[in-house]
């Protein structure tokens, strides 16, 4: 015979063995950057801060305390540690009493009723009762650790969420700045269109210039102004965006236009095999992969007898008067076994349904785990070639702001038809629109690869380019 304190440790919940999931190296987009000390990299902090704006600090901030997505995340962790608490329930004894006062009659044709009975009687009880089942099979341990994960599962995703609004946030506002800095730029083209426009019609009436210049000069301005007000129509809706993800209506929000000089942050990069601890999405996927794992394991029990012990005594008697009197004593104790020997099916059925589930968190982690190098890739690549890019646009600015002055003199001295101002001055106002737009797309890229690695940083003291080594540690 099985001793039953071998039994009491029995599990039949699969071992758990994540899959492999082979980390590169370094990323392909990465640079030539060198391994940081460990504590270069935080799980939590104020990445945003980086950017230098109070204002968009001052935003950040409401995230936390009036996002009503972070709040619905927030309450589903509440849920996940309440059921939690359920599960562990299972692993202590259950004590309750109670008591019964009660006056009966019994009928007068009740079998087996002797003539000695009477038609009225009491039948009064105080009792307490103690149940303990026996985890022989480890459907409890196993149903608590799956919790527990959960659990974990669940504050990762209000971490991942949290992250995420912070960066969506942060993203709508540079958006927003960089649209306050096109507005700029384009109602300083509408004043330089309009005096152009209004030269070229004096000119016009001194007989120098022709109908089709003032034509030219005339759609210019126009068009300008089509331009200035789908930028502040843009502006507006991004700032409704904001007002909803600080919690606030649209109504009652408003951001000032400003002159808002953002800076690109420099972002310490994680070495490839630290990803997965960096990033609560993966964590997320991974405490669920282990609670599917420990489903297993309270499916495969229900196949195996409950075996529970308990225990119930108390006093009785047919009246109040002397109820907790020695003579009035009840008890009984002894265990119990309850085998189910027929379902039709069910048992196999729900294990089949576990063993789905664990395939399922599997092929979820594994997916989660591609995506996080491919969102870091991503973020670093648009760095390096957006950066490029804009380079090159500046270089581009300086050019057209040449050939728009040159060909505006030229044309004041009779030199040139006003053609080639309005192709200069449209070609220096795209390429200048076209510099602001990249510098917007550097900013929000920087936040998308903050996002990727997982969030927040501190600077190391060496280099603040240095690729950094986070502290925080897997889930046990």
């Amino acid at each position: 015979m099985i001793p039953l304190a071998s039994l009491a440790g029995c599990s039949f919940a699969p071992h758990y063995q994540p899959p492999v999931t082979v980390a590169p190296v370094a990323y392909q987009e990465a640079g030539p950057w060198a391994p940081a000390a460990p504590a270069d990299l935080s799980q939590a902090g104020d990445w945003w801060t980086a950017f230098g704006d109070r204002t968009l600090d001052g935003l950040e901030q409401k995230i936390g305390r009036d996002n009503p997505t972070l709040a619905g995340a927030l309450a589903r962790y509440d849920q996940a540690t309440g059921y939690l608490k359920e599960a562990r329930s299972g692993l202590f004894p259950h004590i309750g009493v109670g008591a019964d006062i009660e006056r009966n009659r019994q009928s007068d044709n009740r079998p087996l009723r002797g003539s000695s009975q009477p038609d009225y009687y009491s039948a009064d009880t105080a009792d307490g009762e103690a149940g303990y089942e026996l985890d022989l099979w480890g459907r409890v341990r196993n149903s608590v650790a799956a919790g527990k994960a959960e659990t974990q599962a669940s504050a990762d995703d209000l971490a991942d969420i949290r992250l995420s609004l912070e960066a969506q946030l942060a993203t709508s506002y540079i958006a927003l700045r960089g649209l306050d800095r096109q507005s700029d730029l384009l109602s300083a083209t509408v004043d330089a269109f309009a005096k152009a426009d209004a030269m070229t019609r004096r000119r016009f009436a001194g007989g120098i210039a022709t109908g089709i210049e003032t034509g030219q000069s005339g759609a210019e301005l126009a068009e300008a102004q089509a331009q200035l007000a789908d930028v502040q129509n843009a502006r507006a809706l991004t700032q409704h965006a904001i007002a909803s993800l600080v919690g606030t209506p649209a109504s009652s929000f408003s951001i000032a236009s400003a002159p808002v000089d953002l800076t690109i942050p420099v972002v310490p990069i994680g070495l490839p095999s630290t990803l997965l601890q960096r990033r609560p999405d993966v964590a997320a996927a991974e405490r669920r992969m282990y609670a599917a794992n420990r489903e297993i394991g309270v499916a495969k029990a229900a196949f195996f007898p409950s075996i529970s012990l308990s225990g119930q005594g108390g006093f009785q008697s047919a009246g109040l008067p002397g109820l907790f009197t020695a003579p009035n004593i009840f008890w009984s104790v002894g265990p119990s076994a309850v085998l189910n020997l027929f379902d039709g099916g069910r048992r196999r059925g729900q294990l089949a349904v576990t063993r789905a589930a664990w395939a399922q968190a599997t092929s979820n982690y594994r997916g989660d785990v591609l995506k996080a190098f491919q969102d870091v890739e991503d973020g670093l690549s648009q760095l390096h070639h957006l950066g490029d890019e804009a380079a090159a646009e500046d270089r581009a600015v300086q050019q057209a702001s040449q050939v728009e002055h040159l060909s505006l003199n030229r044309y004041v001295k009779g030199a040139v038809d006003y053609l080639d101002v309005v192709t200069a001055q449209t070609t220096a106002l795209r390429v200048r629109r076209q510099a602001i737009a990249l510098d917007t797309q550097r900013l929000q890229a920087s936040v998308s690869l903050i996002r990727a690695v997982g969030g927040g940083w501190q600077e190391p003291a060496s280099s603040a380019t240095a690729m950094a080594t986070p502290s925080a540690a897997p889930h046990s």
